[in-house]
């Protein structure tokens, strides 16, 4: 059942989130980098964004207005040992700029990395697979490959992802993308890193040198750990085709260990 809530306590959960330990705004907006959970470790993550500007017009009839909407995310995670990490996102949920909260569907993942020092060069793969709501995607059934790329040293960090997305399932037609995303990271401090993000997509597979009608958006993020959480937290501009203008977001790390 959907739940109403007001504008006041909205902004107030988000607020104390953002003081506590993307073109339509997805339920996680992140660059992977060369993070892994050990054997048996449980990770627990909470992607916050939020449309603060937009054209706000639906992309489709009975799709989400995306301005001024909240998406609330937990992502849930398992390490297995090898490299390899387990990962779901339980649920994909939106507050809409109607105030009402609703549960918009799951997704799963499956992250591995190769064997890499603290210090250095790191590369991987991750597969998502998921299933959302009529008021997300026209198509209930995506997927995506994610191809992961970077270089750490003491105070730098470059991390770049190659992003295939594709449907599985669904009435539209929907060809394959390919989207480019980036983060740069400097570590200012032992407790404070400073970033920027960037989100690009490059269009159909089959027709990559047109870029007409793709979206692309810039993050300027820092990191930072608050009572024992760790903190993303980004203001991001949305430009190209991308209807959401300005997007603030936070992913936190909650210590579950």
């Amino acid at each position: 059942m959907p739940v109403r809530f007001t504008g006041g306590p909205l902004l107030a959960l988000t607020a104390m989130l953002a003081a506590s330990p993307a073109w339509a705004a997805d339920e996680e907006i992140q660059v992977y980098l060369d993070e892994i959970g050990a054997r048996g470790e449980f990770g627990l993550d909470l992607h916050l964004s939020y449309v603060l500007d937009g054209d706000g017009t639906p992309a489709y009839p009975g799709a989400e207005s995306p301005r001024h909407r909240l998406r609330i995310t937990p992502e849930l995670s398992l390490g297995l040992g090898g490299g390899f990490e387990l990962g779901a996102y339980i649920p994909v949920a939106t507050v809409a700029a109607d105030g009402v909260a609703r549960v918009q569907g799951i997704k799963g993942r499956l992250k591995w990395l190769a064997p890499h020092k603290d210090q250095g060069l790191y590369w991987g793969i991750n597969w998502e697979l998921g299933r959302v709501a009529h008021r997300l995607d026209e198509n209930p059934w995506n997927s995506e490959v994610k191809l992961i790329a970077g270089w750490r040293e003491e105070r730098w960090n470059l991390g770049v992802n190659g992003n295939f997305g594709f449907k599985v399932s669904g009435p539209v037609p929907a060809p394959a993308t390919f989207e480019i995303t980036s983060k740069v990271g400097y570590k200012v401090s032992d407790t404070l890193t400073l970033g920027v993000e960037s989100y690009n997509e490059l269009g159909e597979l089959r027709s990559l040198a047109q870029f007409s009608g793709t979206e692309h958006a810039t993050y300027l993020t820092a990191d930072f750990p608050v009572g024992g959480f760790d903190i993303n937290a980004g203001i991001g501009k949305g430009y190209g085709a991308n209807a959401d203008s300005w997007v603030v977001k936070f992913v936190i790390g909650v210590p579950v260990g």
